[in-house]
C-alpha cells in the first residue's frame, strides 16, 4: 500500500470516529412535539380541518422565528372525531405522557368533557368560545366568550332598528351555551325594546327543521339568530331557503369558514352575519401592534395556501401563547408553571387583541375587538358591517 493511501485512510478513520463521538448537542435538535386534539372528522370537521391548517402555518412561523430556544417545534394533531368520549380518551393519553400543555379540544362538548380530567394538568387550551373554565383552572378558552359575542351582536341588531327577533338553536352544548348568552343579552336594559317572537330548537342530527322554520316565518320576525355549529347550521339554512325565509340571519362564528360558504352557496341568505374577530376587518384596526399581529396570521396562512376564517384563527393565539410560555420556561416546564405563566399575562398582543388574563381569567379578552361581518358572495369573503365593538358602519 502506498504511504499516501495509508495516510488518507487513517485520516478518514479518525474523522469518522470523531463524528461518532460528537456530543448530541452538536446535532440538529429533534422537534419538540406539542399535542393538539381537534375534530378533523365528524360533524365538527369544517372547523377542525381549518384549525389543523393553522397549526401547520403556526409551526412554520415559530420555527422561522427561532423555535423554542433554537429547537424546532411540531404540532401533532389527534382527531377526536367530534366525540366527547374520544376527546377524553386522547386527553388521558396526554396526561399519561405528562405533557405540559395541549392545544384543544375544539368544541364545547369535547372541552366540557375534558375539563374534569385536567384538574392537575396539562394546560388544555380549548378552542371554543362556548366553554367558561373556572378561574385558576388548567383549562383556558380561546377567543371571545359567547356572552361577549352575543352582547356585541345584539348591540348591532338594536342599532340597526330590528326589534322582532326569532331564535333557533341546537340542543347540544354549543347551542345551549348560545341560548343562555342570548337570554343574558335580552335581559340587559339596553335591549328592553327587543322581543323574541319565536324560539325553536333542534337536535344536531336532525335532517330537517321545516316545521321550526314554518313557525318562525309565521311569527314575522325582522331578524333571526341561529345558534348552531358546523353541519347542523346547513340544515337550518337549507330549510329556510326552501321556505323563502330570506331575512338577516346571525350565526355563531364557528360557521365562518370558506368550506362552509362554498358547500352552502346554493341556499345562503342574502344577509348572513357573524360576530367575528378583528382579522375579519383589518381596515378597522387602528392599534399598530394588533395590525402587525393580524398581518402575521395572514402572511403565515398564505405560505400554506390558506385564508383565515374564524375557526382558522382560534388556535393561532393559543398556540403562540403556549410557545411563548415554553420559550420563557423551557421545554421541561411543568403544567403548573405553564398555567401560572398564562394566567399572569397582561398586555400580550395577539391577532385577536390585547390580552389581560388578570382582568379576564382563563380567556384574556373581552368583546371590545369583535366586529360584525357579512358574507359577500361576489367578493368571496367577509366584509365588515360594523366597527370594532359592534357599532354599525354608517
Amino acid at each position: 500500500m502506498k504511504p499516501s493511501t495509508f495516510v488518507s485512510r487513517f485520516l478518514g478513520l479518525i474523522l469518522a470516529s470523531a463524528s461518532c463521538l460528537m456530543p448530541l448537542s452538536g446535532r440538529a435538535a429533534d422537534p419538540f412535539e406539542i399535542i393538539a386534539i381537534l375534530p378533523t372528522t365528524g360533524p365538527g370537521a369544517f372547523a377542525g380541518r381549518e384549525q389543523a391548517k393553522t397549526l401547520l402555518a403556526l409551526e412554520d412561523y415559530v420555527n422561522r422565528t427561532g423555535g423554542i430556544r433554537g429547537q424546532p417545534i411540531k404540532f401533532r394533531v389527534f382527531d377526536d372525531q367530534s366525540s366527547p368520549q374520544i376527546a377524553v380518551q386522547l386527553m388521558n393519553e396526554a396526561i399519561a405522557k405528562r405533557v405540559p400543555a395541549v392545544v384543544g379540544p375544539g368544541f364545547a362538548a369535547e372541552c366540557g368533557a375534558a375539563m374534569s380530567i385536567v384538574k392537575g394538568g396539562p394546560v388544555a387550551y380549548c378552542l371554543s368560545p362556548g366553554v367558561h373554565p373556572d378561574p385558576g383552572s388548567f383549562m383556558f378558552s380561546s377567543s371571545f366568550s359567547t356572552v361577549d359575542l352575543i352582547a356585541v351582536m345584539f348591540r348591532y341588531i338594536r342599532d340597526k332598528g330590528y326589534k322582532r327577533i326569532a331564535v333557533i338553536s341546537t340542543t347540544d352544548a354549543s347551542g345551549q351555551d348560545g341560548e343562555r348568552a342570548i337570554d343574558a343579552a335580552l335581559a340587559a336594559p339596553a335591549n328592553k325594546d327587543l322581543t323574541v317572537v319565536a324560539r325553536e330548537h333542534y337536535a344536531p342530527a336532525d335532517l330537517s327543521v321545516a316545521a321550526q322554520v314554518s313557525r318562525i316565518k309565521s311569527a314575522s320576525p325582522q331578524a333571526i339568530v341561529a345558534w348552531a355549529s358546523s353541519s347542523p347550521i346547513g340544515t337550518f339554512l337549507r330549510n329556510a331557503h326552501e321556505a323563502a325565509l330570506d331575512l338577516p340571519i346571525f350565526t355563531t362564528p364557528a360557521n365562518q369558514t370558506y368550506d362552509q360558504m362554498a358547500a352552502y352557496a346554493g341556499f345562503l341568505p342574502h344577509d348572513l352575519l357573524f360576530c367575528s374577530g378583528p382579522f375579519s376587518a383589518p381596515e378597522q384596526i387602528t392599534d399598530r401592534a394588533l395590525r402587525t399581529a393580524v398581518q402575521a396570521l395572514y402572511d403565515s396562512l398564505a405560505r400554506q395556501n390558506a385564508r383565515p376564517g374564524f375557526p382558522t384563527q382560534t388556535d393561532w393565539d393559543p398556540g403562540l401563547i403556549l410557545v411563548s410560555a415554553l420559550r420563557k420556561l423551557g421545554t421541561d416546564a411543568t403544567a403548573e408553571q405553564v398555567r401560572a405563566y398564562v394566567a399572569s399575562l397582561k398586555g400580550w398582543v395577539g391577532e385577536n387583541g390585547r390580552y389581560d388574563f388578570q382582568a379576564v381569567p382563563q380567556r384574556g379578552l373581552d368583546g371590545s375587538s369583535t366586529v360584525i361581518v357579512r358574507w359577500d358572495p361576489a367578493k368571496g369573503t367577509w366584509v365588515a358591517v360594523s366597527k370594532l365593538g359592534g357599532a354599525p358602519l354608517k
